[in-house]
């Protein structure tokens, strides 16, 4: 028997959330691994992890406040945990190697390629073994071809967005960058799930269940309350929200007899032994007398 299958219970609500949670993730994801490509310091491991861990968990959590809205009208529907927290865990870890790639490679059209195909099979994978996780009374089938076709969209989404991540500057287009990026995302998830079939076992039951809502918020909340605390951290970095300040033009203080030149303080991100020099002149070293000529720094 057919089971009629339903991937809108609840209207738009499902859909919106979920691209948004897509398009936070992404975003926090983007501003973390750009930070750790422009700006080599002690933290780039740290920023690389928090961008992966990032993107992993607004993928995955993308993925199941869709499936809120995934329904089969003639059975109930449940989750297995573990594999359900599985596919979470598969996400974060090959989206990380995709990342880190790139972070550490240097971003090649060879690296960008080779990242972007494995966070790309990662978020593939994450959603079919988070399907493998729904138990009902019968089983699930696949259309073969549209099951490729969202293999590719996720592999050409993560690719993009890895490129993002290396050429796009600023805090807008960035912005604009993740907003892409979750509709590659919930395009990719609703193609796979144009693919889905489900044939029951038996006649089938209408009988009042509990519905997927109440089986999945819970699971849910541990990781929308990482990317809250995600996104605090990017916002009290400066860098991740206004991208790296332009230093090719430096401000140079005119030199005036008498006047002290103010000393230069450092900036975020900036060794902290450098020093403003006034333009056209040089200082030199005060040596004792009879000492070696004086020269110039």
């Amino acid at each position: 028997m057919h089971g009629t299958v339903d991937g809108f219970s609840y209207g738009l609500v499902t859909p919106v959330a979920a691209f948004l949670m897509a398009c936070l993730g992404g975003a926090l994801g983007l501003r973390c691994t750009t930070r750790s490509l422009r700006h080599r310091d002690s933290f780039k491991a740290g920023w690389l992890a928090l961008g992966s861990t990032s993107i992993g968990t607004g993928v995955w959590t993308m993925h199941f406040i869709a499936m809120m809205g995934f329904s089969v009208r003639q059975a109930p529907v449940d989750y297995d945990r573990p594999i359900t927290f599985a596919s979470l865990a598969v996400a974060i870890v090959m989206v990380g190697i995709g990342i880190f790639i790139v972070g550490y490679r240097g971003a090649t059209a060879l690296t960008l390629v080779t990242g972007g195909t494995i966070t790309g099979l990662g978020i593939a994978t994450m959603h079919y073994l988070g399907m493998a996780g729904m138990r009902l009374p019968g089983r699930i089938e696949y259309d073969t071809p549209t099951v490729a076709l969202s293999v590719v969209i996720a592999v050409v989404a993560a690719t993009t967005a890895l490129w993002a991540a290396v050429s796009v500057h600023g805090f807008l287009a960035s912005l604009g960058a993740s907003v892409v990026m979750g509709v590659a995302v919930s395009g990719m998830h609703y193609t796979a799930m144009a693919a889905v079939s489900v044939h029951l076992h038996g006649l089938g039951s209408t009988d009042a269940t509990a519905g997927p809502g109440s089986l999945l918020l819970p699971m849910l909340i541990g990781p929308a309350v990482f990317l809250v605390l995600a996104a605090v951290v990017v916002m009290f970095d400066p860098l991740l929200v206004l991208g790296e300040p332009d230093r090719r033009r430096p401000v140079r203080t005119p030199y005036r007899p008498g006047v002290p030149v103010a000393r230069h303080v450092p900036g975020y991100g900036e060794p902290a032994h450098w020093t403003a020099r006034p333009a056209g002149r040089a200082f030199r070293r005060s040596v004792p007398r009879g000492g070696h000529r004086s020269q110039d720094w």
